[in-house]
């Protein structure tokens, strides 16, 4: 039971800081996208999170992955198996200034949950965690997901549980250079071609089909509105830096064919000229390699003629490292927890160098 002095707050912009893309929808805050969420402070007693599941919430697969944080350590982390659930997150006989990070560590595309409201034993009530020093948008695959990062074994099987986007070379190179984050990734999907083992192109699959939407999801806000039939306001979340790491999956396509790279680089010119439409200010940043760098030449070419097309030289591109089989693997040949720490210095050290952050 929380006390007398309980305070209820709904998650809006008023009481919390917003992380990454969300919806507010029939008075819940919904999160799809890994990483959205919420953050904010109290200066009290005891905290309490309830959070509201979609329909996959009692499928019992593919469940939406959430973590809380109380002052950066991890207090629950858990996945949404019923249509309610409530935490107490913090509880205690004196008064304390606590931070309290909420935080989708799966992806969109199975699931999604929504926070429904926030109650604190808190004279003054919550209040918004304040904004970092830069926002950093990152759009990419599994890898940005954090896709089997839990399971370090490579001939596992997919599943949310195993997802952590706090443990992704994103979210750590966030982290390094003190900025707020939005990721906008799906494991499988690509430039012109989701993942694919027959040489088909999966249509289904294309980042750039979403990027201009709230997420993509199998599960509804409140179960009557898709993600993906939400228009994503870019004036929400104004980055000072998007970072793509996209082609992983289109490999799997277009392999030494030089017709079918060809045609992504093509397509990726679009895809950047959408990217800037959208974002008219910020630098952008092309990256590929982690598991495998054979389509890198064809994300430089495709920089290249974008600049000479639009005249926009905002725009630069790096090659990860790739990872080393000393680093182990996750799920399905995955990168590691290690092979994401040294993807997250590698890219924090490059943009230290291009923006001196």
């Amino acid at each position: 039971m929380m006390p007398e002095t309980t305070r209820v707050f709904k998650a809006t912009e008023d009481h919390v800081k917003i992380i990454g893309r969300t919806h507010y929808y029939k008075d819940v805050l919904w999160l799809a996208l890994s990483g959205g969420g919420v953050e904010f402070l109290f200066y009290g007693k005891k905290a309490e999170i309830t959070l509201k599941g979609d329909a996959i919430a009692l499928t019992g697969n593919n469940l939406a992955r959430i973590g809380i944080s109380v002052n950066g350590k991890r207090v629950i982390d858990d996945q949404m198996d019923q249509p309610l659930k409530s935490y107490t997150v913090f509880e205690s006989d004196t008064e304390q200034e606590i931070t309290v990070t909420v935080i989708k560590l799966s992806e969109a595309a199975m699931s999604t949950v929504g926070i429904r409201e926030i109650a604190v034993d808190a004279a003054a009530g919550i209040k918004p965690a304040p904004p970092k020093l830069h926002t950093i948008e990152f759009i990419g695959d599994s890898i940005t997901c954090g896709y089997g990062v839990d399971d370090e074994h490579e001939l596992h099987a997919f599943s949310t549980a195993t997802e952590d986007v706090t443990k992704t070379y994103a979210y750590l190179t966030a982290r390094q250079l003190q900025a707020d984050y939005s990721m906008v990734s799906y494991s499988g999907y690509g430039i012109i071609t989701g993942y694919t083992e027959n040489d088909q192109k999966l249509t289904t699959h294309l980042l750039p089909d979403y990027y201009e939407k709230v997420g993509k999801s199998e599960g509804g806000f409140d179960d009557t509105l898709l993600p993906q039939e939400v228009p994503w306001d870019f004036s929400k979340l104004v980055p000072d830096l998007i970072v793509i790491n996209l082609g992983t999956n289109d490999d799997s396509y277009t392999k030494e064919d030089a017709g079918k790279q060809a045609e992504y680089a093509q397509e990726y010119v679009e895809f950047l000229k959408m990217v800037r439409r959208n974002n008219p200010h910020a630098p952008i940043l092309c990256t590929l390699g982690i598991m495998g760098g054979r389509l890198y030449l064809y994300v430089e070419q495709a920089v290249s003629v974008y600049s000479w097309e639009t005249g926009d030289s905002n725009i630069t591109a790096m090659k990860f490292d790739e990872q080393l089989p000393a680093d182990g693997y996750a799920i399905d040949f995955h990168p590691s927890e290690a092979t994401h720490r040294k993807a997250a210095n590698q890219l924090t050290a490059q943009i230290r160098e291009l923006l001196n952050w």
